[in-house]
């Protein structure tokens, strides 16, 4: 071809060039993605590993980028902030009243919800358990020891953290299940607890602060998997894990927040991040956070790292969450009677 005849294409060429770049910039901006994961205040190691892994695997399987970012807090306070506007893609909390909470303003989470995902929508589950200082100089080793004078416990309050609640809740179960325990003996024994409690935090983050930076407390008691991470960070020969004999399941429930993801036209990314974390992958990242995993054979081959203590569930001692929260954490509930009193 020579020179004249290709000046002469040139103004078509330029034209399907250009044609084809209009074609593709729809392709273009769909090539990346931004998700926002509203999560609870100590899950944010986990999730600060698990985004990268998702993100490789996403990229790898849709060619697309997925950028996700992190709001961590108390989990009532961080629900509240997703009802008032906050545009999570997802929210993954520590408990179920907080997702029901959105699922009744303006169906921001399916009603469903808890069908939606495997293992009623939570990918692992954690418990409660107690860290001592070296050498445990109080001599802690059951709840009983927390209401004893003289003994500081570093609790988040119920109002706003969900570790918070767990604990209360613990603690309320531990009584009743005591010889001769009953609504009474245990709403008495929970309040003696509070009455050792110097600082309400109001996350379960801020509550570690407490323990390990301000060195107030004898007993951090907040989620399993928050007490190893201190331990590990801090070391052994500055703190110990001590457990109950009885603790309560605390799991992780997960959701999409539909009428963002609609509004976004994230929906597909959004949903496999929430559907990666029942993979091998995923489930292998909660065991190495020390959360416990949902998927069976995963959860066997990391046994020795978990002690099986007996745990009781929200339904079976209270009725399930909604009863919990409007009997105990409700404005003017059993919390709010002993915490003032």
């Amino acid at each position: 071809m020579n020179f004249l005849r290709s000046e002469k294409l040139l103004p078509r060429i330029n034209r399907l060039l250009v044609a084809s770049a209009i074609g593709l910039l729809p392709l273009v901006a769909n090539a990346q993605t931004t998700l926002l994961n509203v999560s609870f205040d100590v899950a944010r190691e986990y999730y600060k590993d698990y985004n990268p892994v998702f993100a490789r695997y996403w990229k790898a399987r849709t060619g697309e980028t997925v950028t996700i970012n992190q709001s961590h807090g108390g989990s009532s306070a961080q629900a509240r902030a997703v009802a008032d506007g906050l545009e999570a893609d997802v929210v993954t909390m520590n408990q179920a009243t907080d997702i029901d909470l959105l699922a009744s303003r303006g169906a921001l989470v399916a009603a469903d919800w808890v069908k939606r995902f495997p293992d009623a929508a939570s990918p692992s589950h954690s418990t409660m358990i107690f860290l001592v200082r070296k050498g445990n100089p109080k001599g802690i080793k059951d709840w009983d020891d927390l209401v004893k004078a003289g003994t500081q416990a570093i609790i988040p309050n119920p109002k706003t953290a969900g570790n918070g609640r767990y604990t209360y809740l613990a603690a309320w179960g531990h009584a009743l299940r005591k010889k001769g325990g009953n609504e009474a003996s245990a709403r008495a024994f929970v309040a003696a607890l509070f009455k050792n409690v110097p600082v309400l935090d109001t996350g379960g983050r801020g509550a570690t602060n407490t323990f390990v930076q301000r060195g107030i407390g004898d007993a951090l008691i907040t989620f399993e998997n928050e007490v190893f991470l201190i331990q590990r960070e801090l070391g052994a020969d500055k703190v110990e894990i001590v457990y109950p004999s009885v603790s309560i399941r605390a799991d992780n429930p997960v959701a999409l927040v539909e009428k963002v993801v609609d509004k976004k036209g994230t929906r597909k990314a959004a949903q496999a991040y929430l559907d990666y974390l029942y993979s091998d992958e995923g489930q292998e990242l909660f065991a190495k956070f020390y959360y416990r995993p949902s998927n069976s054979v995963i959860a066997k081959k990391y046994a020795s790292t978990f002690k099986q203590i007996p745990l009781f569930t929200v339904d079976e001692v209270f009725g399930g969450w909604q009863n919990a929260q409007k009997t105990h954490f409700a404005d003017g509930g059993s919390f709010d009677q002993i915490y003032q009193k």
